[in-house]
């Protein structure tokens, strides 16, 4: 039995969850404009897990990515976000 290379799995987990929260991101707008922060807050997470990422810190850089789903996750719930679909023609909602 090979032993796990637990690093190559972590930073292939960050980058599947880190593309797929762009891609939410890209689709989530805001319905309460008095709670702009958790946007602020999931863009950040976002940029700080690809920061992390190319400093080669897998775990800040995998915990970022969580916290930004549980922005997502939490803002959908609250109803303070929404899912939008896209056009095929770009990221323009319809």
């Amino acid at each position: 039995m090979k032993p796990k290379n637990i690093e190559n799995d972590l930073m292939k987990e960050t980058k599947k969850w880190l593309a797929k929260i762009k891609d939410k991101r890209g689709k989530t707008v805001l319905i309460d404009k008095t709670k702009s922060e958790l946007l602020e807050n999931m863009d950040a997470y976002i940029a700080d897990s690809e920061h992390f990422l190319k400093k080669g810190d897998l775990i800040r850089a995998f915990e970022a990515v969580i916290w930004s789903w549980a922005n997502l996750e939490l803002g959908l719930q609250l109803g303070i976000l929404r899912q939008v679909p896209t056009t095929n023609h770009g990221n323009h909602a319809e």
